[in-house]
Formats: structure tokens, sequence, C-alpha cells
């Protein structure tokens, strides 16, 4: 008398799929009935959400301070949406698991269980999307930092991340139903089950949201990283750096922490969802040995998946620390708005602002005007010198 529970969370099959019973409710086995393993649940669920909400909301008060008062970068909007994505899954996701570890079976009813699996991972794909955008947004900060193109599309590239969210986890609504117990009258799960003809169209579902929720965000975040490091060492070791001999630079300390940031998110991501996508691949290549594992070790991965969305404010409070307003003391700010013990005019930023773009862009050109005034007046000098050595020649 068990129950076939498959691998749960985006892409994976019922949450909680059932075999032939021949037991009455009061009766059912211990997976059906709150136990342990649910208040266990409850518990971890229930910090998560705590850590998620304070971390979360105080970097969006912060961000949302810094743009009512005009100095807002494009940096800080991409970490506000990073912020609400993450709030989504702390609102919408997590409450639902609460509830759902305590009444153990589905009694919202079929519209709120096709509802709430569409919020379930809606908040999860956008995280991944708007990673994504942070990772281009950072190629073009180290590789591209005078390019304006990036700059007039990154609110485009926010909104398709939002649109591309709302239809990865469309499916959800479609697939995920309400279904009475076979052999329980009374009892209702929310499930996936039937749903999807064969496995082999379970697996591909799985497969499409491995891809859009874990491997895209890896890879291109990977990708924009290992650019910017290239590029990083190249400008390191020549003295053309267009910028440095400006006099504005690209701000070696920016730099660094640019690149610190972009290795810290490749980390932390690859941490928290790494387990769980490895445990899901696992189950569909052998799922009989799978299937002789403790079921609390694959709940154990999921939770361990949500923990991005409590380390997302973590990452990005310590690398922006200096930017905002929360920390006090004696060398924080002096009167004229500027901290004394920054040479930039919003802390250790790792986005440069609009008025120094303009000026290294001004600078840059004026140099390039230059160099070709001196090369034509160069060309001219030699080419009269010619001249006249040919008069000579022929008188």
């Amino acid at each position: 008398m068990d129950i076939d529970e498959k691998v749960s969370g985006p892409g994976g099959a019922s949450q909680k799929n059932w075999t032939h019973l021949n037991t009455t409710y009061d009766e059912l086995p211990l997976e059906m009935r709150f136990n342990h393993g649910h208040m266990v649940s409850i518990t971890v669920y229930s910090v998560l959400m705590m850590v998620s909400a304070i971390g979360n909301l105080t970097v969006l008060s912060q961000l949302i301070r810094r743009k009512r008062m005009g100095r807002a970068s494009r940096l800080d909007v991409l970490l506000m949406h990073l912020a609400v994505a993450d709030l989504l899954v702390t609102f919408l996701m997590m409450p639902l698991e609460i509830a759902w570890a305590r009444t153990v079976q589905w009694r919202a009813g079929d519209l709120m269980c096709r509802l709430m699996m569409f919020t379930r991972t809606f908040g999860l794909y956008l995280s991944s999307f708007v990673l994504i955008c942070i990772a281009i947004d950072r190629y073009y900060a180290i590789l591209k930092p005078l390019n304006v193109t990036w700059e007039a599309r990154v609110r485009r590239a926010l909104t398709v991340a939002w649109v591309c969210a709302a239809l990865a986890s469309l499916p959800q609504s479609f697939i995920f139903h309400l279904e009475e117990h076979p052999e329980v009258k009374g009892y209702y799960q929310c499930v996936s089950y039937g749903s999807l003809p064969t496995e082999n169209h379970e697996i591909a579902y799985f497969l499409v949201n491995m891809m859009l929720m874990y491997v895209a965000p890896l890879v291109s975040t990977l990708y924009c990283s290992s650019a910017a490091l290239l590029e990083i060492i190249r400008r390191s070791n020549t003295s053309n750096d267009n910028m440095r001999r400006s006099g504005v630079g690209i701000l070696g300390r920016a730099r660094a922490r640019t690149l610190k940031m972009s290795v810290t998110i490749v980390l932390v991501f690859f941490t928290c969802w790494s387990p769980y996508y490895f445990y899901c691949l696992w189950y569909w290549i052998d799922k009989d040995s799978v299937k002789n594992l403790d079921p609390a070790i694959q709940k154990a991965m999921w939770l361990f998946s949500c923990t991005n969305s409590c380390a997302n404010p973590i990452v990005y409070g310590v690398f922006n620390r200096n930017r905002w307003t929360w920390r006090s003391g004696h060398n924080t700010r002096c009167p004229n708005g500027l901290r004394r013990d920054s040479r930039f005019h919003h802390g250790d930023s790792m986005e440069i602002s609009a008025a120094t773009l303009a000026r290294a862009r001004y600078s840059i050109q004026s140099e390039r005007n230059i160099r070709r005034d001196s090369a034509f007046g160069i060309h001219n000098g030699s080419q009269k010198h010619i001249n006249n050595n040919n008069i000579n020649g022929i008188v």
C-alpha cells in the first residue's frame, strides 16, 4: 500500500500519484496523512519565507528609494525586477507549499489547483529569465560600456522576460487538475496524472522546463562571465585602453566587483538548482533505483532549490552594499551627498553613470579627432617635404 510519488516541481510529473488501495480514509498510509515529514516541510518553508521576505523587501525598498531620487542605474532596474520575482516565489509558492503540507490533500477545488500551479512556477521562471538579462547587462557593462543600444533595450528585455515566464508557466494550468482517489472517496489531490498521453511526453515536458529554468540562465551567465573575464585580462595586458587613457577608465574596482558578482551568481544558482535537476534526470533514467530512496530526499532537494530566492538578495546586497543607505557610520556620506571613502558619485558602484559615460564618449571622440588631425598634419607635412625634394631635383 504505497504511493507512487514522482518528481514534483516545475517540469516534474504528478505531485502525488496513487496506486489502487483497498482501504478507507481512516486507514490511509502514513504518506497520505499529516506526519513528521510534513511538519519539517512547514518549518523549513516558514523559515525560508521569512528570510526571503526580509531580504527581498529590504533590497526592493532601497531600489525604489533610489529610483524616486532619480539615481537608479540600469543595474538597479534589473535588481528591482529580480527582487519582485523572488517575492512572487516568497508570497505565492512558499505559502502554497506550507498550506499543502498542512492539509496533505488538495481542498481548494480544480480552479485553484490550476491557478496555483501556474503561480507556483511563474516566479521561478521570472527569476531565471531576469538572471539572463543581468548576465547580458554585465556583458555590455564590461565589454561594451559605451554601447547605448543595450541601454535602450533593457526595459524591452525585461518585458520579454515577464511574457516568457507567463508562457512557460501556462502549461502547468492545463497539465495539473483535481482528481479524486480511485479507492478513497472524498480524498482529492492536485495532480498531473493522465494529462500527458505517454511517458515520452512527460520526459519532453521536463526537458523543456529544465532547459528554460536551469540550463539557459546557467549557460548565459557562464558565457557572459567568461567573456568578461577574458576582456578584463586582455585590457589589463595592454596600454591601448581608450577609457583608461581618456582619464575616465572602466573603473578597475567596478570591473573586479562585476566579475566577482557574476561568478557568485553562477555558483549560487548552480548550487541551489543542480541537486534537484540531477535527481530529476536520475529519476527519468533509472526509476527503479530512485523509488528505493527515501522520498524525503527528493523533497529536500526541491526545498534546497527554493533557497535561491533567499540567496539572491544576499548576493546582490553584499556586492552593492556601499550604494545603499542602510549602512550608517561616520564615513557614510558627506554633506554634498558623496561618500567620503569613495571615488565614485554613488559609492563603489558597479554601474558607470550616464554622466560618466557621456564624458567618456566625449573624451574618446576628442582623442580620435586629435589623432586624425595629427595624422592628417603629418601626412601633409610629409607630402610637402616630398614635393619640395621633387622640385629641387628638377631644378
